[in-house]
């Protein structure tokens, strides 16, 4: 969700960039290829950290079917271990009492790596989680940046367009004035 709403201002500025900005009745045109550029490496930034915290929940989920095979595998083998034995009377109450003793350890190993990779998956995600919030900052501080920098540009340039005009309308006054001076000498 939030990717989708960096993405939309960073589409924004790139449609307002592709616009023509008015001052008065002039038109200004800028270039725009390095803003767009650095919009577009923007964008391609973002997919990479999404991708990162897609990697960091697929390893999440691995290791815990891995913790899962491995305690089916060992319940499995206690239990083919456990049916071998049965063979004898005597030995099947000591089996039975074995085979739920190694079940219990089987149970809690699998319940401990449950728990720790549920805390290592967990801290992962939090990690991810810290990283793209950063990462979304930083972009937004970016963006601010770029757009500050544009307005202080943009009012130059204002600024610029003012004098000329004005220079314009003196050099328009100049001759006239010239010309009733010539008037009043003769």
């Amino acid at each position: 969700m939030a990717k989708l709403r960096l993405t939309h201002l960073i589409d924004e500025a790139d449609e307002l960039l592709d616009n023509k900005f008015h001052i008065g009745s002039y038109c200004l045109f800028m270039n725009t290829d390095d803003i767009q550029d650095i919009l577009s490496k923007i964008r391609a930034i973002l997919p990479e950290e999404i991708k990162t915290a897609e990697m960091i929940l697929k390893r999440r989920d691995d290791i815990y079917m891995e913790a899962q095979n491995r305690a089916d595998r060992i319940i499995n083998e206690a239990q083919t271990k456990a049916a071998s034995i049965l063979s004898e009377n005597e030995l099947i109450r000591a089996v039975k009492e074995k085979a739920a003793t190694i079940q219990e350890q089987v149970k809690d190993s699998c319940e401990e790596m449950k728990n720790k990779a549920s805390e290592e998956s967990e801290n992962m995600r939090r990690n991810a989680y810290q990283e793209a919030m950063h990462t979304r900052e930083g972009a937004k501080a970016y963006v601010e940046e770029l757009l500050t920098t544009l307005e202080r540009d943009i009012d130059k340039v204002h600024k610029h367009i003012k004098n000329c005009q004005e220079y314009i309308m003196q050099q328009k006054e100049t001759p006239a004035i010239q010309q009733k001076q010539e008037a009043f000498s003769e």
